[in-house]
């Protein structure tokens, strides 16, 4: 029987795990490659000509993010042989947006991407856990918390909300504020926003644990 080319259910014991700091850095990887291009887009441009005609900062950070999302997809496969479904929906949104951005020159479509991921996530956690009574969250967090099936289903809720909201604050964000501060919050404000609603979910993990009790 041909292997699964997408990750296997958390249950499955069969199911490849890559180590928590390795699957963080694949994830946040990407986003901090957006960040330096467009930060440093016109010193790229001079050190890699070819670069040049692509456009401007906003758009070289666009292709570098495109390659970069590329590049750690094909690491998770490289290491697990499954592709990692959240990442991989992440994935393509990335590259039909950014494609769309490089092809009609219109930032747009790039700034657009948080909200169409952010909605897609929020609505496939909720959806998920409504219609189908499946914990779409555990194929994100299996590998760090070993809690029960109340557990993941809170918590499931409370991440589905969580994305929509921050599908709203993005709308606000590129609508209200200059491309620069908007590709600034992308990276350092999305990101301690998550790891601070992470951190402030601890208290229900820890309730719903099924980690065993240190022996005395």
């Amino acid at each position: 029987m041909s292997k699964p080319i997408f990750e296997r259910d958390p249950s499955d014991p069969e199911r490849q795990k890559i180590n928590p700091a390795l699957k963080l850095l694949l994830e946040l990887g990407p986003l901090l490659v957006f960040f330096f291009g467009n930060a440093r887009g016109e010193w790229i441009a001079e050190r890699l000509p070819a670069l040049a005609g692509i456009g401007g900062p906003i758009f070289i950070a666009t292709a570098l993010f495109m390659v970069a999302t590329v590049i750690a997809l094909a690491v998770s496969w490289a290491l697990t042989r499954s592709l990692p479904i959240m990442p991989l929906v992440s994935g393509i949104v990335v590259l039909v947006f950014g494609a769309l951005t490089l092809w009609l020159q219109d930032e747009l479509f790039i700034k657009l991407k948080p909200t169409i991921i952010n909605s897609i996530f929020g609505l496939l956690l909720l959806g998920g856990l409504l219609i189908f009574r499946v914990s779409l969250l555990r194929y994100v967090f299996d590998s760090a918390f070993n809690i029960d099936e109340e557990g993941w289903n809170k918590l499931t809720v409370r991440w589905g909300a969580y994305f929509l909201v921050m599908a709203v604050v993005n709308e606000i964000i590129w609508r209200n504020f200059s491309t620069d501060f908007w590709v600034a919050f992308k990276v350092w404000g999305f990101t301690p926003l998550a790891i601070a609603f992470t951190m402030a979910q601890m208290p229900l993990i820890s309730r719903h644990s099924l980690d065993e009790e240190p022996a005395e």
